[in-house]
């Protein structure tokens, strides 16, 4: 991934982590990783554990940011957070997936979250 890509990601995760706070959500773990997969953000709202995938962009041609998270990109999240939950013996606990898009990341972009962005289909297990 190009330098300047890397630094975009960087900063709309740390803008998306602000937001986040200024929701309401209390910051768990920002890019957790694992054998599985990563997830940008892991927070909590209220008795909820959200794992929050972050998608910026800087114009609007291939689409919004929250259009971006793909099946399969649905699918790793999930294996990230069955791994995460595992880890943190949070397995009985209630979880979701949202998504925090930034649109014309700069000075005049759009912030954007999306609860519940997606619901899993089928077994998910590792």
């Amino acid at each position: 991934m190009p330098k300047y890509n890397l630094n975009l990601g960087v900063q709309a995760e740390a803008k998306a982590a602000e937001f986040l706070k200024a929701s309401g959500y209390q910051i768990l773990r920002r890019n957790y990783r694992s054998k599985l997969g990563e997830v940008d953000i892991i927070a909590r709202d209220k008795d909820t554990v959200c794992f929050v995938e972050v998608k910026c962009r800087l114009s609007d041609k291939f689409g919004k940011g929250s259009e971006a998270v793909s099946g399969k990109k649905q699918g790793q999240l999930a294996k990230a957070a069955l791994s995460f939950l595992k880890e943190n013996n949070l397995l009985g606990k209630s979880a979701r997936f949202d998504v925090v898009s930034l649109d014309s990341c700069g000075p005049e972009e759009k912030i954007t979250l999306i609860k519940n962005a997606f619901e899993l289909n089928g077994r998910f297990t590792y």
